[in-house]
C-alpha cells in the first residue's frame, strides 16, 4: 500500500525579482523516513527550506501536507500544521536555560504563575525520549553547553510541540566526530518514532548514514530524489556539481 508523504511539493516555483531561484521543484518527505536535501552553494536549498517553513510563499505549484493542499502565509501557519524547522544558526538565547529555551514563546501557565515543575517535568521527558542522558540538569543557561549539546536542545525544541516534520539545516556542522554521531542518532530517532525528517547536509557520510532518500538541488532544480541505497557516493556528488549522473538508472 503506498504511503501517503506527510510533505508533498508539486511544482514549485519562486522568484525574487527577476532572479529565479526554484524551478518547478517537485519534492516529498515521508513519515517515519529520513529525506536528505543536497546541493551545492547556490542550489536553492535555503530558499526551498524557509518555502517549507511558510517565509517565504511559493509563486507558483501546490503545497501539500498529509494528502490535502495547504497554503501557508508565516512560520506560525507551518507550526500549527506540525513543521518546525531548526534553523543553522539554532535561535537559541545563551542567558537562558535549558527549560527557558524549550519553551520560549510557549510557557506553559497554572493560574497567572509559571508552571515550572511541569515545564521542567516535560524538558526531562522529551530530552529522554530522544535518549539524551549527558544533559545534565534542565536548569543549566544554554551558555555552558557544548555545541552538540546546544543542537540537541534545538531539536528537543522543535519535537516538543507533536511535530509531524522536522527539518534540520546543517545540524552537525562545526561539531566534532563524537558529537555529529550523537546529532545523527537522535536524528535517526526522530524517523523511528514516526516523523518525517528533513536533513540539509553537504557531508556525504552523514547523509549516507542517516538517510532513507536523497533528493539533489542543482541550480534550483530537482534533478533527482531516490532511495539511499540505490546510488553511491560518486552518483550523488556527480547529481550536486552538474546534475546529471550517466549511470543513473535508479527507480524513484
Amino acid at each position: 500500500m503506498a504511503v501517503t508523504p506527510v510533505l508533498d511539493l508539486r511544482g514549485i516555483d519562486k522568484s525574487f525579482g527577476s532572479v529565479k531561484v526554484l524551478h518547478d521543484i517537485a519534492f516529498s518527505a515521508y513519515p517515519g523516513e529520513v529525506t536528505a536535501l543536497v546541493g551545492d552553494n547556490g542550489a536553492g536549498k535555503t530558499t526551498l527550506v524557509k518555502c517549507i517553513g511558510g517565509i517565504h510563499p511559493p509563486d507558483a505549484g501546490e503545497y501539500r501536507f498529509e494528502g490535502r493542499p495547504v497554503r501557508l502565509g508565516s512560520p506560525r501557519d507551518a507550526a500549527a500544521l506540525g513543521i518546525e524547522v531548526v534553523h543553522q544558526d539554532l535561535a537559541l538565547c545563551e542567558n537562558l536555560d535549558i527549560v527557558q529555551n524549550l519553551f520560549l514563546g510557549r510557557e506553559r501557565r497554572r493560574g497567572i504563575a509559571l508552571d515550572e515543575s511541569g515545564m521542567e517535568e516535560l524538558a526531562r521527558r522529551t530530552l529522554s525520549g530522544l535518549s539524551v542522558r549527558t544533559m545534565g540538569s534542565v536548569r543549566q543557561k544554554i551558555s555552558t553547553l557544548s555545541g552538540g549539546q546546544r543542537q540537541t536542545v534545538a531539536i528537543a525544541r522543535a519535537v516538543l510541540w507533536d511535530s509531524k516534520l522536522v527539518v534540520l539545516d546543517e545540524p552537525a556542522a562545526a561539531l566534532g566526530v563524537a558529537q555529529t554521531q550523537q546529532v545523527l542518532e537522535i536524528v535517526r530517532r526522530l524517523a523511528d518514532k514516526g516523523l518525517a525528517v528533513v536533513l540539509i547536509s553537504h557531508n556525504m557520510n552523514d547523509v549516507f548514514a542517516v538517510s532513507d532518500r536523497i533528493a539533489a538541488l542543482y541550480l534550483g532544480r530537482m534533478v533527482a530524489q531516490v532511495r539511499t541505497a540505490d546510488v553511491t557516493h560518486r552518483q550523488v556528488v556527480e547529481l550536486i556539481t552538474s546534475g546529471v549522473s550517466g549511470d543513473l538508472g535508479l527507480r524513484r
